[in-house]
């Protein structure tokens, strides 16, 4: 797949055939935001190319301090009694920093499988680009909607839940759609559901954690029909759930943004894939661009202007000392919802 950008649901299937198949490659890299996806393939990949040797033939090294003499001296070592021996490098700082580490790994024998599990990775790096032509570079990152919504049927189904349509889309737009934090919230929902099969809105209501991203969603929402009272409450809510005000401010900045952005593009594109394509490349998640779409329409394209001026205003004053932080925002988001707006 070198030279190729595949989606993380293609490069999933890539995995699960090497699994499946046992056609493994000598060098993976697990990689992407999607952490829960990165632990979950490292896992069975080991599991599956170890068996049951696993303690014999398995060497780990974290941290950026490793010694690639050590890594040098285990990865030669023939496998035990078995197919292949492992090495698991979690974390080492390779993949962002100029190094020879590609000449070590590059001399392992063949029953040597190597496994880096990274958070930084520069693709311009050498070792970055050795994996990915005599190995697998897998970015693991979010899946699309219908993926999201199959993991989460998969998850209550195994433990016996049902749940609406109507009340599957309330939940993803609820909380952090990482499948780690899903994996969480529903462990919640079936524990808080014990003893009856379907999930409802209010359960998810009771134990889930709310996602900020809708919170700053239904703010907008209540400033665009001058409710200032409920632009309040969701501002105050933030705050008791330990959001910083210069962090909800960002929040809200880059939000009014994404406004502006689907905004324009809407007016330019009519089809629905060009909306799509276009609002995302400009940095819109893709789940959530109808919804921005939808709330860019409650107000004019030169409101929004003066709404980023005036976040930009606010973070000026308080980082002169003019304001503080709390009341910076409070005052700002009351502007927001002084009137109506109008489409």
């Amino acid at each position: 797949m070198a030279g190729k950008k595949s989606s993380t649901k293609d490069i999933i299937k890539e995995i699960q055939t090497n699994i499946k198949e046992r056609t493994f490659r000598q060098f993976y890299l697990l990689f992407g935001e999607e952490t829960y996806l990165v632990k979950k393939y490292r896992d069975e990949l080991k599991q599956v190319i170890l068996g049951d040797s696993d303690d014999m033939n398995l060497s780990c090294f974290s941290g950026k301090d490793i010694d690639p003499a050590e890594v040098r001296e285990i990865g030669s070592t023939l496998p035990f009694f078995a197919d292949y021996r492992v090495l698991l490098l979690q974390n080492t700082g390779l993949f962002s920093s100029s190094n020879t580490f590609s000449e070590i790994v590059e001399q392992l024998p063949k029953s040597t499988i190597v496994i880096f599990e990274e958070k930084e990775v520069d693709k311009r790096n050498k070792l970055y680009k050795f994996v990915q032509k005599n190995g697998f570079a897998a970015e693991l990152n979010a899946l699309g909607k219908k993926d999201i919504t199959d993991f989460v049927l998969v998850k209550l189904s195994a433990a016996g839940k049902k749940i609406r349509e109507s009340t599957m889309q309330y939940l993803l737009e609820q909380v952090n759609l990482s499948l780690l934090n899903l994996q969480n919230e529903l462990e919640k929902l079936i524990a808080y559901t014990y003893g009856r099969e379907e999930v409802t809105k209010e359960d998810i209501d009771a134990v889930c954690s709310v996602e900020v991203t809708d919170q700053i969603f239904k703010m907008l929402d209540a400033a665009a029909e001058g409710d200032r009272s409920r632009v309040m409450i969701l501002y105050r809510d933030l705050l008791a759930l330990h959001e910083a005000p210069m962090r909800i401010l960002a929040l809200v900045k880059n939000h009014i943004n994404s406004l502006l952005i689907v905004k324009m593009v809407s007016e330019k594109y009519s089809k629905k894939e060009d909306l799509t394509g276009k609002s995302t490349k400009a940095g819109v998640p893709a789940f959530l661009v109808w919804k921005y779409i939808s709330q860019s329409k409650n107000f004019p394209e030169n409101r929004l202007r003066e709404m980023l001026d005036a976040c930009a205003e606010v973070e000026y004053s308080f980082k002169r000392g003019k304001i503080s932080d709390q009341i910076g925002v409070e005052l700002l988001l009351v502007e927001f919802s002084k009137q109506k707006a109008v489409k």
